[in-house]
């Protein structure tokens, strides 16, 4: 019982997952789907930020993940930068998706 409500704690932090839902990249939206395609299916909480929403919200994105040239989708939890696209498909692919998410 204490494990679970440890792990359901865990689960009530949200994840934020950077976008653009206004990017021309087939590429880009094809991770940002899948991004949360898998978040969904593994039923955890997420919000989505879209930095075409506003002007500071790509550099502030950048400047979390210190990388000036970053480009979403990019994912945090509560601030920690777990990583992109390609890191959380292999944290999905190798079964460490919570890991990857610090959760």
């Amino acid at each position: 019982m204490f494990i679970f409500k440890r792990l359901q704690a865990q689960m009530s932090k949200t994840v934020q997952v950077y976008i653009c839902n206004v990017t021309p990249s087939r590429n880009i939206r094809s991770m940002q789907a899948e991004v949360t395609r898998i978040l969904e299916a593994s039923k955890i909480p997420f919000e989505l930020i879209d930095i075409a929403s506003g002007e500071t919200l790509l550099e502030e994105m950048r400047s979390k993940t210190s990388n000036p040239s970053a480009l979403p989708p990019q994912i945090f939890n509560n601030d920690v930068y777990c990583g992109d696209y390609y890191q959380l498909h292999e944290a999905t692919e190798n079964g460490e998706l919570l890991q990857f998410l610090r959760l």
